[in-house]
């Protein structure tokens, strides 16, 4: 029998259907499905996937979000090869070269002039998010069942969490300040636009908001990266930040290791000196 792209697809998303990400396999299924749509998968060899890598470049995009495509891609087809057995193997699918992205983040000044640019909902989520570092689903996604206002604490459950383990979220003056303007907008959700639960938080609003502030290069994940950075910068160990950032490798939390530098001073006098060369 000869398999085809569509069948192929179709079964990832039958065996995946409880991954986490799902939704970005979705959107990466629709743009291939656009140049793949029938074609049988031992047709797809290393001229269609190079040809695929100089479609995606040419809609502008930069090289990591051409990698994003390519490594689902090369899941999906080494899937099809190892645990299917609907190809003999699988095409060698090399990703491009990534430049070493910079931590993006705000300084305070710059924070506070965003959150007075954007509309008040938008501006309560991303006030919460400077004040927990929660990603952007955990925001939009947040219940109050999942938040307990005595003890200041709120809570990620392990199938909401990146990490896959469940994540608890201590609620500083900031954060609590944010949720009680939110109490009895929603029954369900904590944040939420005349009556519906907010889904999309990088809309054009975001965007206006942005270039009101005079703010250039900043993504609504930079909010988490801003929260870290000031932890560290403000004598949080990274031990402590990969807890509260619910970070599954130490390697992730090493991103911010720079901004702890001058919690280091102290130590770089317990040397002997010495004189001359």
């Amino acid at each position: 029998m000869v398999y085809t792209w569509d069948d192929a697809t179709a079964r990832w998303l039958h065996e995946k259907a409880s991954k986490q990400s799902l939704v970005t396999d979705k959107v990466m299924i629709r743009w291939l499905d656009n140049h793949l749509c029938g074609v049988p998968l031992q047709d797809i060899d290393r001229s269609v996937v190079s040809a695929l890598t100089h479609k995606k470049i040419a809609t502008g995009v930069t090289n990591a979000t051409v990698n994003r495509m390519l490594s689902f891609l090369r899941a999906l087809l080494n899937m099809a090869a190892v645990d299917w057995d609907w190809l003999p193997s699988p095409p060698k699918v090399r990703l491009l070269r990534e430049p070493t992205r910079r931590i993006r983040y705000l300084k305070k000044s710059e924070a506070v002039r965003l959150l007075r640019e954007l509309p008040e909902h938008l501006s309560a989520m991303a006030a919460f998010s400077l004040a927990t570092g929660l990603r952007r689903a955990n925001v939009t996604g947040l219940e109050w069942s999942q938040v307990d206002m005595n003890r200041q604490l709120a809570w990620i459950h392990a199938d909401q969490a990146k990490a896959g383990r469940s994540l608890a979220v201590p609620l500083n003056t900031d954060a609590m300040r944010v949720l009680l303007t939110r109490v009895g907008r929603h029954p369900k959700y904590v944040f939420s636009y005349q009556g519906e639960r907010v889904t999309q938080v990088s809309t054009a609003a975001w965007y206006k908001a942005l270039k009101r502030a005079g703010i250039d290069d900043f993504r609504w994940h930079d909010l988490r990266h801003t929260w870290a950075s000031w932890h560290v910068q403000n004598g949080t160990p990274l031990f402590a930040l990969q807890e509260l950032g619910g970070w599954g490798s130490t390697e992730m939390v090493r991103r911010y290791a720079h901004f702890s530098v001058g919690n280091l001073v102290s130590y770089a006098s317990n040397l002997p000196t010495f004189s001359g060369p």
